[in-house]
This record gives C-alpha cells, sequence and structure tokens, in this order.
C-alpha cells in the first residue's frame, strides 16, 4: 500500500509512491551504474532535496512574516478607526434627511480565529509555494550536476530507459494476469448459466410428470 505522504501536495513530505519500483530503480543503479555514476546521481538526488528543504523553509518564512504584516494592519487600522474623534456619526441629505452611519467597530475588530486563519492560510501557502519552486531549482540543478559528464550521461540515460523497459514488462505482466482472470470468470459464469439452465429444464421436467 502507497505511502499516503507520496500524494502530499507539499514537496518537501513527498516520498515515492511505489516502493517495488523504488526497489526495481535500486537494483538498476548496483548492475548498471559504477561507482562515479551512482555518486554523481546522489549528488544530484541531494541537489533536489536542499532546494526543496530550503524553499519549504523560506516559503514558511514569508508567509508567517506576511501574516504577521498584515495583522499589525489590521490592528493599526482598528486602533485609528476606533479612537478617532471625527468619525461621522450620520449623513445629512440635501433635503435634510438624516441617515445614521452604521457602527463598523466590530467587523474591525481583530478576533483570534481571524488571526489563526490568517497565520494559517499565508504558512500553508508559503509552504507549497516555496516548496515548489525550490522543487524546481533543484531539479535544474540536479540536470547540469548530470549532464556534466557527457560519459555518466550516456550511462544514466541507457539505465533509465532498461529501467523503463522492466517498468513497462510488468506492466504488461499484471495486464496479461488482470485478463487471464477475467476470462476465467467469464468461464465461471457461462458454466454456472449452464447449470442453472440444466436445473431449470430438470424442474420443469419433475413439474410435467
Amino acid at each position: 500500500m502507497p505511502d499516503s505522504s507520496s500524494h502530499s501536495i507539499f514537496a518537501i513530505f513527498r516520498g515515492h509512491p511505489h516502493q517495488d519500483l523504488a526497489d526495481l530503480g535500486e537494483q538498476h543503479l548496483q548492475r548498471d551504474l559504477n561507482a562515479s555514476d551512482r555518486r554523481l546521481l546522489r549528488e544530484a538526488a541531494g541537489n533536489v532535496s536542499l532546494h526543496t528543504t530550503l524553499g519549504s523553509l523560506l516559503g514558511l518564512g514569508l508567509g508567517l512574516w506576511t501574516a504577521y504584516r498584515i495583522r499589525a494592519n489590521r490592528v493599526a487600522l482598528y486602533n485609528a478607526f476606533r479612537i478617532g474623534v471625527n468619525r461621522p456619526t450620520e449623513l445629512i441629505f440635501a433635503s435634510g434627511r438624516r441617515e445614521p452611519v452604521p457602527d463598523l467597530e466590530p467587523y474591525l475588530r481583530p478576533t483570534t480565529w481571524g488571526d489563526v486563519a490568517t497565520y494559517a492560510a499565508f504558512a500553508t501557502g508559503g509552504l507549497f509555494l516555496g516548496g515548489e519552486t525550490g522543487f524546481l531549482t533543484g531539479t535544474a540543478a540536479a540536470t547540469r550536476t548530470i549532464t556534466k559528464d557527457p560519459a555518466s550521461r550516456a550511462r544514466i540515460e541507457k539505465a533509465f530507459r532498461l529501467f523503463q523497459a522492466d517498468i513497462l514488462r510488468r506492466e504488461l505482466h499484471s495486464l496479461e494476469t488482470d485478463m487471464k482472470e477475467t476470462d476465467e470468470w467469464a468461464a465461471d459464469e457461462s458454466s454456472w448459466d449452464k447449470l442453472k439452465s440444466q436445473a431449470s429444464g430438470l424442474a420443469n421436467s419433475l413439474k410435467s410428470h
């Protein structure tokens, strides 16, 4: 069963969605690549992990700082509105009609739940955007790391193609197994229908006698 963290929307918490494919990839790493190639791949993977972690932390920090600034501005606006001495209390129209101005203070007053929602929303958004940005920059850095040695790049690409071929063979085997099970089930259904037909005919024959 895949780990739930494999499908996380946050790049920093993602793992490999299929452990069996990860094991298959490890087999190809050991069989098709030499030590320098594996070291190069580990360096590239480290770049992705480092960039993703740093991007997530920076995004989280930026989100929290933005939430803090928004809350501070809300408090300042509320205080300025609450203690304002020239706050209007009514509107006077040209016809002489007077209409009271509603009190907006309760709507501007900061609340605990509002603060929690602000911090949660901006922290989540910052973590997501920072993590995805770090993942993209890390992927670019990993690509540069792998492509700087043409010979190693060729071996890695060949190993990756062999890995893809093994995945396709596994999927084909799985499809063939499913088709056989479906055919067996259909055959069982057909036999069951024949048995029911024979039983029905026998019952009708007994009734007629």
